[in-house]
C-alpha cells in the first residue's frame, strides 16, 4: 500500500494551468505520487437528457468494467456507467416519465438505486431489484421530485460499498419548467457538479478496499480525494457567481467544506430541492449521500481553494483502539478543488432573497411514532452501559464486546420486514445513536423534514427536504415523513446507514406500505 505522509508542508504543485501552491491543504495520508502531481483540469461528467420514445424519456445505461488513469503513467481497474469511471449526469424534467434501460456488463450481479426519488418500490433499485450479469433491467417512473440535485448508485446487497468504490455512481439533476428563478444554470460554465470521493490505492495503483481493521469499523476511508474522478482538480471560472452542486459520494467520510480564505457562500438547496431562502455560511458539513447546492462569488484574477477543514475530535480519551480511531476521524484538512478565475468575469445574476415556499409537515397530524436505535459492534460495545475496565466512558462505545452493525438490535435480513406502514399516513421517526460514531440515516421512498435535534430546532440549512440525515453519537433526531401513492405488500423499501460498509454489514432495515 502507498505509505502515509503525516506532514506535508511547502510543496509547490506545478501545473500547465498556471501553477498553484496548496501544500497546506493536502490529505494527511496523500501518496507521494499525488503530492508531486500537477493540477488537473476538473472533469465535468457529460449530460445525458435521454431520448423521446413513446411519450417517455428513455435512457440507456451500460454498466461496464474499465480502467482509469488517476495518476500519471498508471492504470486502475474500475467500474463505470457509459464510461470507465462514474456515470453521466442524468437530466430529468419534473413531470416527465422516464425509462432507464440498465444493461449490466460488469461480470457480477448489481443494482442501481435512484437516490432521493419517490417511486414504486419495484422501480427503486434497492437490493431486491438486483440485475444479473448480462441482463437488462428497465424501470419506469414519473419524476415527481422538486428541482434539485440527486444521484444514482449501486445498492447490491452486501456489495454496495465495493461497487460504489470502484465507480458505480453518478449525479442526477431534476429541472422544473415552472421554476422562474434566475440562478446560475449553465452546466459546466456556472453550474458545476462536484462528486467528491476519497480513495486509497495500493502500490500498483489498484483500489485498496477493506484491507485494514479500521475500514471494517469506521467504513472505507481513503487518503486521496477525487472530484468527478479527477485528482488535484482545478476549475477555471469565467463568471462572477458559480453554483457548485456538492455531492458527498464517499463511502464513509464526512467533509467540512469551506474556502481557505473563509469567504461567505450561500447554500441554496439540500437533498430534496431548494431551501426557502439562501443561507449564508462559511463552512458546511456533509455526510455520505448528502447534497447541497452552494453559490459562491468570485473576483477577477484570483485563485482560491475549496477545502475540507479539519474537525476537532469530540470522542473521549480512554485506553484502547476505539478511542484512538474515533479521535482520528476527520482530523485532517483536505484540498478539494482549486478555483482559478479569469481576468474578466461575466456578471451573472445576484441571488434572489426568496427561493421557495416549503409546506411544513404538521407534527400534530402524525398518526404514529417509531423509534430506531443505531448500534455498532466489532469490539465497540454499543450500549447504555459505560463499559468494563478503567477510563472515561460515555455509554456510546468503548470497552470490550462484539456484535454487529444493527438497527433496533437486528441486522439486515432480506426475508424479514421490519416495519409495516399504512398508506396515506404521516409518521414521526425518532432516530437514536448509541454507537461511538455518527451515522447518516437514509430512507428510500422520498423526502422527509427534520423536527429537532436533541429537542432543539434544526439549523436553517436543514429546514428543507432531506433524504439523509446525520445522527451523531449519543444524539436523538426526530424526522417527519409522509407515505403516499404506492402500495406494495410484497416489495419493501429500505432505510439504512449510508456509511456503505455499515449498510453492507447489517445496519439496514425494510418497510412495506400497505392499506
Amino acid at each position: 500500500m502507498i505509505t502515509r505522509r503525516k506532514v506535508l508542508t511547502n510543496i509547490a504543485l506545478g501545473s500547465a494551468l498556471g501553477g498553484s501552491s496548496i501544500a497546506n491543504y493536502l490529505p494527511f495520508a496523500l501518496s507521494p505520487i499525488s503530492a508531486q502531481a500537477n493540477l488537473n483540469q476538473l472533469n465535468i461528467p457529460p449530460q445525458y437528457e435521454g431520448e423521446d420514445v413513446d411519450k417517455q424519456k428513455q435512457f440507456n445505461l451500460f454498466l461496464q468494467k474499465g480502467t482509469q488513469s488517476f495518476f500519471p503513467n498508471s492504470k486502475t481497474s474500475t467500474l463505470g456507467i457509459n464510461g470507465n469511471y462514474l456515470g453521466p449526469t442524468l437530466r430529468f424534467q419534473r413531470g416527465d416519465t422516464v425509462k432507464l434501460n440498465v444493461d449490466n456488463r460488469i461480470g457480477e450481479s448489481t443494482s442501481l438505486h435512484w437516490h432521493g426519488f419517490h417511486l414504486p418500490p419495484t422501480m427503486d433499485g434497492g437490493p431486491h431489484q438486483s440485475i444479473a450479469n448480462n441482463t437488462v433491467w428497465s424501470p419506469e417512473f414519473e419524476v415527481v421530485q422538486f428541482s434539485g440535485t440527486y444521484w444514482y448508485h449501486s445498492h447490491m446487497e452486501g456489495k454496495s460499498g465495493e461497487q460504489v468504490y470502484r465507480g458505480l455512481a453518478g449525479m442526477i439533476i431534476v429541472d422544473d419548467a415552472d421554476e422562474n428563478l434566475d440562478l446560475p444554470n449553465t452546466y459546466a460554465v456556472d453550474d458545476i457538479p462536484l462528486i467528491v470521493q476519497d480513495r486509497r490505492f495500493t502500490d500498483d495503483f489498484s483500489f485498496a478496499y477493506l484491507n485494514t481493521y479500521e475500514d471494517s469499523v469506521m467504513g472505507q476511508h481513503g487518503d486521496v480525494v477525487l472530484v468527478n474522478g479527477t485528482l488535484n482538480p482545478v476549475f477555471l471560472a469565467a463568471t462572477k457567481f458559480v453554483r457548485f452542486r456538492l455531492l458527498n459520494a464517499s463511502n464513509a467520510r464526512n467533509y467540512n467544506f469551506t474556502f481557505e480564505d473563509q469567504r461567505l457562500f450561500s447554500q441554496i438547496s439540500s437533498d430534496g430541492g431548494l431551501l426557502e431562502a439562501p443561507v449564508s455560511l462559511r463552512s458546511l458539513e456533509l455526510a455520505p449521500a448528502e447534497r447541497a447546492d452552494i453559490v459562491v462569488q468570485f473576483n477577477p484574477g484570483e485563485e482560491i481553494n475549496l477545502i475540507s477543514q479539519a474537525m476537532a475530535p469530540g470522542f473521549p480519551v480512554f485506553p484502547g483502539a476505539m478511542s484512538e480511531m474515533m479521535r482520528t476521524l476527520y482530523s485532517e484538512t483536505l484540498n478539494i478543488l482549486t478555483i482559478q478565475t479569469n481576468s474578466q468575469l461575466e456578471v451573472n445574476s445576484e441571488l434572489p432573497a426568496q427561493l421557495n415556499s416549503i409546506y411544513k409537515l404538521p407534527e400534530a397530524a402524525a398518526t404514529n411514532t417509531r423509534q430506531f436505535l443505531l448500534s455498532m459492534g466489532y469490539g465497540m460495545r454499543s450500549g447504555n452501559d459505560r463499559g468494563p475496565g478503567t477510563g472515561s466512558r460515555n455509554g456510546n462505545g468503548g470497552g470490550h464486546g462484539g456484535g454487529n452493525f444493527s438497527i433496533n438490535g437486528r441486522r439486515m435480513d432480506m426475508d424479514f420486514i421490519n416495519e409495516r406502514i399504512k398508506l396515506n399516513t404521516l409518521e414521526v421517526w425518532e432516530l437514536a445513536n448509541n454507537s461511538p460514531m455518527m451515522h447518516p440515516f437514509h430512507i428510500h421512498n422520498g423526502q422527509f423534514q427534520l423536527l429537532d435535534r436533541n429537542r432543539q430546532p434544526p439549523p436553517a440549512n436543514e429546514l428543507g427536504w432531506k433524504d439523509t440525515v446525520t445522527v451523531g453519537s449519543g444524539e436523538r433526531v426526530r424526522i417527519i415523513m409522509r407515505f403516499t401513492d404506492y402500495i406494495n405488500e410484497r416489495n419493501p423499501y429500505m432505510y439504512h446507514c449510508h456509511i456503505l460498509e455499515h449498510e453492507d454489514r447489517g445496519m439496514m432495515g425494510q418497510f412495506i406500505i400497505e392499506e
